[in-house]
């Protein structure tokens, strides 16, 4: 017998060979022929091989198709030239109405059923491992001589006709640092599954425990490796078993068809991908391709110009947009807050930087269909009754949001509000933004630029965020202009030393993501375009449906209507002002934000933004 660590510099035919004279004592073919592709293989009756096509079509990431045999062919020109898929695999499994009954080392003694049966060859991720390690990074399962670690998941595939299931994954540790490399190396390798559809917590894709997993070996996890997950081929393995055909063969897991096509030939993925972390409990990153995350960086500068000359360029923390956008868009249900009533003389109090930005925000998460609520103070209800009812007959909601308002009136009243009975494992808000709502300072009040104590007129959201930092899976966002806003006790130090009486007004509660800009309602404007450009991204979209199912990026037509425009903000602003929503630095009834006329001002904001997100 051939020693393992012989097995990989050899080439696909002589390997085939001695696979098929049953000549290798290796349990997996990880690692072996390195450089070139091998293939995940399933066999089914020609009736059924239409549908598996489409399928594998509609699930391209788990199962890209390498090629797909005639009926009776046991040869595969494209991929092999003196191939027999009957005896050329390490190890066999044949399934019977949806069970395995028996694991094989040929299938010849079955040749007449494979004359009416026809053979899918399907990428397989043991063929990136060469293009990982020329990276410097490790393959944790070959070091460790086992079989590489595969799950079933929580994820359902795109179902065609009886084909249905959910989808495999293969998990391989990753170090930290080298996890943009990993996804670099990969991403473009398609017919080896491409990029990874998931990195960080097993638990988000319905693993509950790294050590069993339900195909391959356990594979040990070094310090400072992250679990970086890869769509599988053994997804075809699972539908084979619920489509319950009366016989089919699949390869048994781990025990490829080793071919003669090198992985040289990638295809374009639509940019390079960048890694990105969002999340610390659980740890979950995302990707975005660079275009995009230049592009959301773009709308970050621009909102950062300081027209009031407050010292915000003190507070801005670089990629604090893309952070918020890429959690943002991860999230089912997003709950938004806004309101400071800085005008406590007035009726109302509230000044009119913050409801557009919170509404823009708002109309591109409905146009990605999220579920999305709005929560703010119980004395202000109907006044925000009324701006949603008018968003809605402006065109820049879809439908109503709903309004919630929180007192806060007992210790567990923030988890009660957040999470089903109050339990954090079952959360209702995957984020929380607030943008431009006042935030509660060191010393427990509210304050307006000026120091003067509005608390009285600020129900106590702050616990939302404060609860929050406990629930795991939730993460939040605060966006404002002055320090003072909730969400802004990340900068708060930057706060009390260059803004104006930021000793005193300073907010203390933190959010995950702090984005300052010149105008609050500019920062609602850049989350909607950043979250445009994310689902516009191809690379990225195809990390957040996993791999399976068509791309959505087609769907940007519809999508498009949700972005902020200068015709809605205008007419929106309009019916602030009928409503007695003032400016919030001049308390004036006109056509201004901050002091700072709509035209020429926020409008050629609007524009250069939606320009950018647009191009």
């Amino acid at each position: 017998m051939l020693l393992t660590g012989g097995l990989k510099s050899l080439l696909p035919h002589v390997l085939r060979r001695m696979i098929r004279c049953n000549r290798l004592s290796i349990s997996n073919t990880s690692g072996m022929a390195e450089g070139y592709k091998q293939a995940n293989v399933v066999i089914l009756h020609k009736s059924l091989a239409d549908d598996f096509e489409k399928f594998c079509h509609a699930n391209d990431g788990p199962l890209p198709l390498l090629y797909r045999s005639q009926p009776g062919d046991w040869n595969c020109p494209s991929l092999s030239s003196d191939s027999d898929i009957r005896t050329d695999c390490l190890q066999y499994r044949k399934y019977e109405h949806g069970a395995c009954t028996g694991s094989l080392k040929s299938l010849k003694e079955y040749s007449e059923q494979l004359k009416d049966m026809v053979t899918f060859y399907l990428g397989c991720s043991f063929s990136f491992e060469k293009a990982v390690q020329k990276d410097g990074i490790p393959i944790r399962n070959v070091e460790q001589k086992c079989n590489v670690s595969m799950y079933k998941t929580s994820v359902p595939c795109y179902s065609i006709s009886m084909f249905h299931c959910n989808l495999v994954v293969t998990m391989r540790p990753i170090p930290e640092s080298k996890l943009g490399a990993a996804v670099l190396a990969t991403s473009e390798l398609k017919e080896a599954h491409g990029a990874p559809i998931h990195i960080g917590d097993p638990g988000l894709l319905g693993i509950q425990d790294l050590s069993k997993p339900d195909y391959g070996d356990p594979v040990h996890l070094h310090p400072g490796d992250i679990p970086v997950f890869w769509a599988c081929g053994v997804t075809g393995v699972e539908a084979i078993i619920n489509c319950r055909a009366p016989l089919a063969f699949t390869h048994s897991p781990g025990c490829m068809f080793i071919t003669d096509v090198k992985n040289d030939n990638v295809r374009s993925s639509g940019g390079v991908p960048q890694v990105h972390c969002i999340s610390q409990d659980p740890l979950h990153f995302s990707i975005v391709s660079e275009e995009a995350a230049q592009k959301i960086k773009v709308l970050e500068t621009l909102i950062g110009i300081d027209p009031g000359e407050r010292g915000i360029r003190h507070l801005q923390r670089q990629g604090e947009l893309l952070g918020a956008c890429l959690a943002m868009s991860h999230a089912g249900s997003v709950l938004i807050t806004t309101g400071f009533p800085t005008h406590f003389m007035h009726q109302p109090p509230e000044e009119n930087d913050g409801p557009p930005g919170a509404l823009a925000i708002a109309a591109m998460l409905q146009a990605l269909e999220k579920q999305v609520a709005i929560v703010t103070d119980q004395r202000a209800m109907d006044l925000n009754k009324k701006i949603i009812e008018e968003a809605v007959q402006l065109g820049i909601l879809k439908k109503p949001i709903p309004l919630l308002s929180y007192q806060g009136e007992s210790a567990d009243s923030a988890l009660m509000f957040l999470c089903e009975n109050g339990n954090p494992g079952k959360p209702r808000f995957d984020h929380l933004v607030a943008i431009e709502r006042a935030g509660m300072a060191a010393d427990g009040n509210y304050y307006n630029a000026r120091k003067v104590n509005i608390k009285h007129l600020v129900d106590p959201i702050d616990e939302l965020f404060l609860a929050a930092q406990t629930i795991p899976g939730v993460t939040t966002t605060g966006v404002g202009d002055g320090g003072n806003e909730l969400g802004m006790g990340k900068v708060k130090d930057a706060v009390k030393k260059h803004i104006k009486n930021g000793d005193v007004i300073a907010c203390d509660v933190e959010a995950d993501f702090t984005v300052v800009a010149g105008v609050s309602n500019w920062g609602g404007y850049a989350i909607a375009c950043a979250l445009y450009v994310l689902r516009c991204c191809d690379i990225h979209d195809r990390y957040l449906r996993r791999a399976v199912g068509f791309p959505r990026t087609p769907s940007r037509r519809l999508w498009l209507p949700a972005l902020p425009s200068v015709t809605k903000e205008e007419k929106l602003l309009k019916t602030l002002v009928q409503l007695g929503v003032r400016s919030g630095k001049t308390a004036s009834l006109e056509m201004e934000v901050d002091g700072l006329p709509f035209y020429n001002t926020h409008s050629h904001m609007i524009e250069k933004l939606l320009q950018e997100a647009q191009q």
